[in-house]
């Protein structure tokens, strides 16, 4: 299965640098950090990612899926889903949710690039699947996403370990063009910096199309 390649913002450094500062880390401090369970004996990590289980090599980061029905794996196959674990592995520590959600535009920074996250997420979403919610629900139940009350199409998808992403849909009609929501359990802002949680929509927007195709 072939992804897009998302490029990265501005701020973020080639995977070179990530891997070699990855290398130099110690393996438990990662999973103290991180929250990935670390097998010293086999060298790996846990990680889960998407609905799928990924084994996560040390000091090397060769990826590989536990075998389940999700049937496609970004954290394999994708240079920025590989991108965003390795740097989040070399430089940022889990945080707990309270349980609230934040649009782009209420986490730090998201009023400068939210032009940027609404053309590569809120308009891929809201036209990907404004007018195709029986597709979108079910790309999203073979996801494991539980649906929402919210707007007309809503699914709450856990990302990662506790790091969640909210996908709500309007649906069009001959009057209005379909439009979306994207909100974020607010460690995201904790966590990560804006730019990083719009590679975690592309990400998300990637692996919906490749499902999509898949589940055809």
């Amino acid at each position: 299965m072939n992804f897009d390649y998302a490029k990265d913002s501005k701020e973020q450094r080639p995977y070179e640098h990530y891997l070699n500062a990855y290398k130099e880390l110690d393996p438990e401090e990662i999973s103290e950090r991180t929250g990935f369970p670390y097998d010293r004996e086999n060298q790996m990590f846990t990680v889960k990612f998407m609905g799928s289980t990924y084994l996560v090599s040390f000091p090397d980061y060769e990826i590989h899926h536990v075998e389940d029905g999700i049937g496609v794996y970004p954290l394999e196959e994708a240079m920025n889903a590989k991108i965003f674990i390795i740097r989040y592995m070399a430089e940022r520590s889990k945080a707990p949710a309270t349980g609230k959600f934040l649009t782009y535009r209420e986490v730090p920074w998201g009023e400068v690039y939210f032009r940027q996250f609404q053309g590569r997420c809120l308009m891929r979403l809201a036209f990907g699947y404004g007018n195709k919610l029986e597709a979108f629900k079910k790309v999203m139940t073979h996801l494991g996403a539980k649906p929402c009350e919210m707007g007309d199409c809503s699914f709450e998808l856990e990302f990662m370990d506790d790091l969640r992403i909210r996908f709500i849909l309007w649906e069009g009609d001959d009057e209005f063009p379909p439009s979306s929501q994207i909100l974020f359990s607010d460690n995201f802002a904790v966590t990560f910096a804006a730019e990083d949680l719009a590679v975690a929509g592309d990400i998300s927007m990637n692996m919906m199309k490749a499902l999509e195709k898949k589940l055809a």
